[in-house]
């Protein structure tokens, strides 16, 4: 008796052609729990995503919130998801959100399932705003088309961090046997434990966002066009929702792109971040509509891309660290317009992750407010931000450099809703000033000093060249003896955050959390650059982030581009070896 006829005839058919190999890839190691839940392609087997791995799943996240909250069953949990589908192996967003909603009700949990797809930020805004234990997303963000995720929310309305990542993970490893009637998702129809936040978040939400508006009357009268796009995935109706609370005209849609299609018929990959390929059709239709400025979500709608049309008629794309500077600088702009008080910038914080640019930290020292960099990933931010929050603090803004940004308090995870109407009035307040973003972004640099970055990655699939890649670094010159220079730079200072060494303290030790599991330097230089080399935990990549700051005042571009061009050159050459370990370039 098969639960799920589709995959069951998937696994059927190996056996019968005897296929050993496919066989140990489908059932060899379960898909692991980590920090940011469950990312891995929808099929047959529990190395996949499909309705069994799903329950047990939520069976051990079950009983793992049981243990921690006494009043569980009060309080419940909040349930998301996307739009993908797989036809083939029967698995999609909503069915699995359905079978996670079955397990916790036949446990007397409350669950607040959402009726329709959302942008993965209404989970954690809907964990805060009900005050609810814990929130789950299913969605794989901007992966390819036959991935799928569990993402999870704890209580303070920001991602897992450890150790409830293992307290989970143990908990699905104790609860592997599906439940009595676990399969029988359409039992909650009928629950009373079944609510739909739905249309209370919708109202909500739109209503938080608008204390991030201040300036109603320009964007009712501005005439600035925007084309929109949310490439095949959920964000098209929310970003016209949130246009609308800002009282701007509603931006052009991508028509082919607008409706959610889990095939993302249009693109390669639907992600924003791998730049112009994705905006293809966005360029076209803002040529077509007269606009200047492209905002596109990924598919579920917690990153932002930005690009902008020059004046030499070329479009730009913004870079994650760009639009981070230019919302890090409008938002506390705009706070401080708002707040004449002086001695209120000594409670503003803002925050970034140390692959990120610091720029912030260059606004920060100018300003008098406070920057606080964390490990790499909004788990980091979002839990940090909640204690500085619960400690009197406020917390105006955090970004990443992979596009992603928290605006708005009411969310601690990045949003691309927020972030694209904000981006909307802050470049309608500009053009009333007759300027464009880039121009501001220049504006930014020139008053608290360049900051140019560069980033990217090689690819690598054999995590024994990947050790020894690091090992090498860390016996550089001899044994436990890091690079002095790289080509003709200058190493000033090391910080590896595998072993926790730093040796910018005073002991020698890390300030920021260290993790042995996961590979990461970084590597600062005496003319002022900084360069961190790390493992992905998603993906067979080695990244690399670059920049160099200079001191305000110092405004020879294009200078300051070729010193940063040849430190890249020469950590790729001195430190990656990329023909000596067979590394793959990232390809555009």
């Amino acid at each position: 008796y098969q639960q799920n006829p589709k995959t069951y005839a998937i696994v059927k058919q190996l056996l019968a052609e005897g296929n050993a190999g496919e066989l140990q890839k489908y059932f060899g190691s379960r898909m692991e729990f980590g920090t940011a839940g469950l990312r891995a392609a929808m099929g047959a087997g529990i190395s996949h995503m499909n309705d069994l791995t799903i329950i047990q799943t939520t069976q051990g996240f079950c009983r793992y919130l049981e243990k921690n909250f006494s009043d569980l069953k009060k309080r419940g949990v909040v349930i998301g998801f996307d739009a993908r589908a797989h036809p083939s192996s029967g698995g999609s967003s909503k069915r699995f959100a359905r079978l996670a909603a079955n397990t916790f009700i036949s446990q007397g949990v409350p669950v607040y399932l959402f009726s329709d797809i959302i942008p993965t930020p209404f989970v954690p805004y809907t964990v805060t705003h009900l005050k609810l234990c814990a929130g789950i997303m299913v969605t794989a963000s901007h992966n390819p088309k036959q991935d799928n995720g569990y993402k999870v929310y704890w209580e303070n309305g920001a991602q897992i961090i450890s150790p409830h990542d293992k307290g989970i993970s143990q908990a699905i490893e104790e609860n592997q046997e599906p439940w009595p009637q676990a399969w029988d998702d359409k039992l909650i129809d009928s629950s009373l434990l079944l609510h739909d936040p739905y249309a209370t978040v919708n109202k909500e939400y739109f209503k938080d966002i608008q204390k991030q508006c201040f300036y109603r009357n320009i964007n009712k009268e501005t005439n600035l066009k925007f084309v929109h796009t949310s490439v095949h995935g959920v964000g098209h109706k929310f970003v016209q929702l949130a246009f609308k609370a800002f009282d701007l005209s509603p931006p052009f849609a991508v028509p082919e792109q607008k409706d959610p299609d889990p095939d993302f018929p249009t693109v390669k990959y639907p992600n924003p971040e791998e730049g112009k390929g994705v905006l293809t059709l966005s360029f076209a239709l803002a040529e077509k509509d007269g606009a200047r400025i492209i905002l596109a979500n990924d598919p579920d709608a917690d990153r932002l891309a930005v690009a902008e049309k020059q004046e030499s008629g070329e479009w730009k794309v913004f870079s994650g660290n760009e639009l981070g500077a230019l919302l890090g600088w409008w938002i506390f702009t705009c706070w401080k317009n708002n707040n004449r008080d002086g001695r209120a910038v000594k409670d503003i914080y803002m925050l970034s992750s140390t692959v990120s640019s610091k720029i912030l930290r260059a606004i920060a020292l100018k300003e008098g407010f406070h920057f606080e960099e964390t490990l790499t990933g909004f788990k980091w931010m979002g839990n940090r931000a909640k204690q500085l929050m619960d400690q009197g603090k406020a917390v105006l803004f955090a970004f990443e450099e992979a596009i992603g940004y928290m605006c708005c308090p009411a969310v601690l995870d990045k949003d691309g809703v927020s972030a694209a109407v904000i981006t909307a009035e802050m470049a309608s307040f500009l053009a009333t000033r007759n300027l464009s973003l880039s121009q501001q972004l220049k504006a930014v640099y020139d008053e608290y000093g360049f900051h140019i970055t560069k980033a990217s990655y090689f690819i690598c699939h054999d995590p024994k060249v990947i050790q020894q890649l690091f090992d090498n670094l860390r016996n550089f010159d001899g044994k436990n003896t890091y690079p002095k220079s790289c080509g003709r730079f200058k190493v000033s200072g090391i910080r590896d955050l595998t072993t926790g060494y730093d040796s910018s303290q005073p002991d020698q030790k890390a300030i920021l959390p260290t993790s042995k599991s996961s590979q990461m330097i970084t590597f600062t230089f005496a003319n002022g650059g900084v360069a961190t080399m790390r493992t992905s935990g998603t993906e067979p990549k080695i990244k690399y982030y670059s920049e160099l700051c200079a001191p305000p005042g110092n405004s020879d571009v294009e200078q300051l581009k070729k010193e940063l061009d040849e430190l890249v050159s020469a950590l790729e050459k001195h430190f990656f070896q990329p023909e000596k370990n067979k590394l793959q370039r990232k390809t555009e």
